[in-house]
């Protein structure tokens, strides 16, 4: 009967990807046959309940009930087929509470993580994706090859609107292309939002850094209620500034889809604040993989993927794995572009070329702002680190860049 944990075991059956969404587990055990509990993950998180019920559950069940296709009780891997009928087109809340649901309580789990999902096309398609892709970007800004270069403005929190704006600009006129907001850099007492917006917007217009083909960007981050993001977005929107950021995990994937969805027109910048909750372990959670391609679906522009160099954990791996997810094709939705941030100073330019590529934006907090001679030496020392690892030349040989020097001999002395 459909209640049986072990009527959900269908291993070695073949199943039309086009029909099915395909998830990858790792499953760990106590107190119960790992077959049992592998087919109670599928029961659970499709039709599946306790004991028996009526109500038609015999042909509820041969329609929509889920199969464990692939089991190793050795490695813990299982792979569950679940029917697109399961999931309503367009939902990112509902395929979430249907798949990461009551499963991860079960008693006799003791370790439980999705580490992939293969998604049918038509299941992406029911979503628009990123509205300005990785070629969006790149238009926008004019930077049409290499990785571009972004700041996070530091100290984080208690600068004014005016303070915020001018170290802006200071990391702008020396070769930068992009300010985010910090991700709980919200409207704060003395740096309220949408005076920021003004400060900062103001002074963008005064040196045509708005103008499309030449733009530099500045991410405002919009993260609220819901009524307080639209009106944030449409502020944004109408002061003329070109980027909205958004916290994903925290605001949701439903505000983000629907901020998506309203069509500003603007970038999209998605931090993934709140991540380490769910993917640090390697034994309970979700990876971050999975984060990012639900964040792909929802339609950010640009995403924090990790750094493998930096202060953040993010194996290689791992990290590769997920940019070249997110550059790649998938149905027709465009491509995201990753971000790489935490923790990064000029000298770690060369490792991040070489091991996430030049399709990248490359973001410096206290790597710029620390600087011994200050925010805009920080700055032409990133852009002189990255002009001499494009070149080959070793970084402690370009000697044509004192504001690099100098860096270098505060950070990897």
């Amino acid at each position: 009967m459909a209640n049986q944990y072990t009527s959900y075991l269908s291993l070695h059956e073949s199943v039309d990807p086009a029909k099915h969404v395909r998830i990858r587990f790792t499953l760990s055990v106590e107190g119960q046959p790992f077959d049992r509990t592998a087919g109670g993950v599928a029961a659970e998180s499709s039709v599946g309940t306790w004991t028996d019920v009526g109500l038609g559950e015999k042909e509820i069940w041969d329609k929509l009930h889920a199969k464990v296709i692939e089991m190793d009780e050795k490695t813990g891997a299982i792979t569950i087929a679940y029917p697109l009928d399961l999931f309503e087109a367009g939902n990112i809340a509902q395929f979430l509470s249907s798949i990461a649901g009551n499963i991860f309580g079960l008693k006799e789990i003791t370790g439980l993580r999705i580490e992939d999902i293969d998604f049918p096309e038509v299941f992406v398609q029911s979503f628009p994706g990123p509205a300005l892709g990785i070629d969006g970007v790149r238009r926008l800004t004019g930077v049409t090859d290499g990785p571009l270069l972004g700041s996070i403005i530091k100290p984080k929190l208690g600068l004014s609107e005016a303070e915020h704006a001018e170290a802006s600009m200071n990391v702008w006129d020396n070769g930068l292309h992009l300010v985010k907001d910090d991700e709980n850099l919200t409207s704060m007492h003395g740096d309220n939002f949408y005076t920021r917006v003004d400060e900062v917007t103001k002074r963008m217009k005064a040196k045509h850094y708005l103008d499309i083909g030449s733009a530099k960007i500045h991410a405002f981050n919009i993260s609220a209620s819901y009524e307080e993001m639209m009106k944030r977005a449409n502020y944004v929107r109408d002061s003329g500034a070109n980027c909205l950021m958004m916290d994903i995990l925290t605001a949701g994937f439903s505000g983000v889809q629907g901020i998506r969805n309203r069509n500003y027109g603007l970038m999209i910048h998605g931090h993934r604040a709140m991540h380490a909750a769910f993917t640090r372990s390697r034994t309970f959670g979700i990876s971050m993989l999975i984060i990012a391609k639900l964040a792909r679906l929802a339609g950010v522009d640009s995403f924090h993927t990790g750094t493998v160099v930096g202060k953040m954990e993010g194996g290689r791996d791992e990290v590769v794995a997920i940019n070249s997810f997110l550059r790649s094709e998938w149905y027709g939705l465009k491509t995201v572009l990753p971000t790489a941030s935490g923790g990064l100073q000029p000298g770690h330019i060369p490792d991040l070329v070489k091991i996430l590529g030049s399709d990248m934006l490359f973001n410096f907090g206290g790597g710029i702002h620390g600087h011994p001679d200050g925010s805009a030496a920080g700055a032409r020392a990133v852009v002189q680190s990255l002009r001499a690892t494009l070149a080959g030349i070793p970084l402690s040989e370009a000697k044509d860049s004192p504001e690099l020097q100098r860096a270098l001999e505060k950070w990897q002395s």
